[in-house]
């Protein structure tokens, strides 16, 4: 056994989400009681705008469809059709039935969630590819009613980016609102009559006060996870291209000032090397001052392990959000990884691939969720419900085993209710 805890000592950021429940709580109560008038005194304080319809208007779709640049248009739909051909494969997984025994079985049925709200962020970048990533598998999960929200950008005339209206209307997604942060996880949670029917379940990435909003109400809704500030981590090892790694934890630390970039490595040399490459690339791409403030943060740095060995066990202690292999022998090393909200192999998979048009999810468990959870998928959207299915023959073949363990328990009303099936 390891006398080191690697999940401690490899750098990360502290999320206090606690901290920020206290700020929307009375965000949410706001919605729950004010409703609509609430979603517009909330938009005018934090987005600067009051859209003129908070539910977005379809000729509104429409137009940002028609005004769409042809090339990414084409991007946007090679990047669907993949996601659809890895959501289709994971949406016709069996439903099984167990027999266990001549007229007694169990049938695992999966059914999909009755209504879900879709949150995509629009601050410091307008993820217009999480909706892909959040439709698509609800889709595919076959959910009846979807809502999509994002904040109103005062640039786009209160409406959320383009990118994101054509993307809803691409996916036939009609029902957008132009309502962001903690108010449109309320405005889902709870429902605002005349406006949007509550949802069981919301899905999608945030800044620190959407994740709040998340913990606070999550009971009387379902949530898909807290996602905290981004992260990557790179293991590599001395036939890594330096540049390579610099470019992708540099991509990563573009996110947010608060993003995870790290390098988990048992060469010196290429520790060097990456380093050297960092600054440069910092220094030329466009969000500069955002990038050398993740990279130098205290959720950011280069590790230094004594072989691939410990390097495979830090990495898996971390349970990076996305996690890079370049080493020799990717493809194996990958294998032995049990802890990753995404794994990434060789030098042809940086994160970016994954971020758009590999076919994965982007929505990803982060902050060393990936040791317990998944990321957003088809099974996301769907509940497991078990069908028993009992005759009663064979029911009294167990009669006698279950009296005894209901009385066992003392809860004899349990075992008389098998009692009374038995013939008189």
């Amino acid at each position: 056994m390891r006398d080191i805890d690697y999940a401690t000592a490899v750098p990360r950021a502290e999320f206090d989400v606690e901290h920020a429940v206290a700020a929307v709580a009375p965000i949410c109560e706001a919605v729950a009681t004010e409703g609509e008038a609430a979603l517009r005194r909330f938009s005018e304080k934090f987005d600067h705008v009051v859209p003129a319809s908070l539910r977005v208007p379809a000729e509104e779709l429409d137009a940002a469809l028609a005004g769409l640049d042809p090339e990414l248009r084409a991007a946007f739909e090679e990047s669907i059709r993949r996601r659809r051909a890895v959501c289709a494969d994971e949406a016709a997984m069996p439903e099984p039935t167990t027999e266990l025994a001549p007229g007694a079985t169990v049938t695992t049925r999966l059914v999909p969630v009755g209504r879900v709200g879709l949150y995509v962020p629009g601050g410091l970048a307008p993820l217009a590819s999480s909706v892909i990533m959040n439709v698509v598998p609800a889709q595919a999960a076959e959910v009846a009613s979807i809502a999509v929200a994002s904040p109103p950008q005062s640039g786009f005339g209160g409406l959320p980016h383009p990118n994101i209206l054509a993307l809803c209307r691409m996916l036939g997604v009609d029902e957008v609102y132009a309502v962001g942060g903690a108010q449109a996880v309320a405005m889902f949670a709870y429902g605002v009559a005349g406006l949007c029917a509550k949802v069981d379940l919301v899905t999608g990435p945030g800044n620190i006060y959407v994740v709040a909003a998340k913990r606070l109400l999550r009971g009387r809704v379902g949530i898909d996870s807290e996602a905290g500030p981004t992260e990557i981590a790179v293991l590599a090892d001395e036939t890594a291209d330096p540049v390579h790694v610099a470019a992708d934890l540099l991509s990563q630390a573009e996110h947010d000032p608060m993003a995870g970039s790290v390098l988990v490595t048992d060469s010196v040399a290429l520790a060097d090397a990456v380093d050297a490459a960092l600054e440069p690339m910092a220094a030329a791409t466009l969000h500069a001052e955002r990038v050398r403030t993740a990279l130098t943060g205290e959720q950011s740095g280069i590790v230094l392990v004594r072989d691939l060995e410990q390097g495979i066990e830090v990495v898996d202690a971390y349970a990076a959000e996305h996690l890079e292999i370049q080493t020799a022998n990717a493809a194996g090393v990958a294998a032995r990884i049990r802890n990753a909200g995404a794994i990434f192999v060789g030098p042809y998979a940086p994160v970016s691939l994954g971020d758009y048009s590999a076919g994965s999810t982007h929505v990803l468990p982060t902050a060393a969720a990936a040791r317990h959870s998944s990321g957003l998928t088809v099974a996301s959207f769907r509940r497991t419900v078990h069908v028993i299915a009992y005759d009663e023959a064979a029911l009294l073949a167990l009669a006698d085993g279950v009296e005894r363990f209901a009385l066992a328990e003392n809860l004899p009303a349990h075992a008389n209710a098998v009692s009374v099936r038995r013939p008189r």
